[in-house]
């Protein structure tokens, strides 16, 4: 299973940014995706996650009211709508897809690569 990840760059204060990751490779079915961030001398941590059929989400609490995770099954999409980013935000974000809810960084079977989220003025 392969994961591409796009939409990442560079954006000021207050303003927003879509993420994409699409799946592809042998997959008969993936339940879990989601999306982990590190930034620059951090541990990667755990953003936002959903179920297969988006009926559970998940999101880290500094992510709770200003991001959304959607996922398009048909096309094997997951997104990531990030609104009133902040410096703090900036980081390499990365797709995941789980074995098991809630989505855990230990859980993740397949990493995409990083793409990269600038917040700044």
């Amino acid at each position: 299973v392969q994961l591409q990840a796009s939409g990442g760059g560079l954006v000021q204060p207050g303003g927003s940014l879509s993420l994409s990751c699409a799946a592809s490779g042998s997959i008969s079915s993936i339940n879990v995706m989601g999306w982990f961030r590190q930034a620059p001398g951090k541990e990667r941590e755990f953003v936002a996650a959903l179920t297969r059929n988006g009926g559970f989400t998940h999101y880290a609490g500094s992510a709770k009211g200003r991001f959304t995770i959607s996922r398009d099954n048909a096309k094997k999409m997951v997104f990531l709508q990030m609104n009133s980013l902040k410096p703090e935000d900036t980081a390499l974000y990365y797709c995941a897809v789980g074995s098991s809810w809630p989505m855990e960084r230990e859980t993740v079977v397949y990493w995409g690569q990083g793409t990269l989220v600038t917040v700044s003025s």
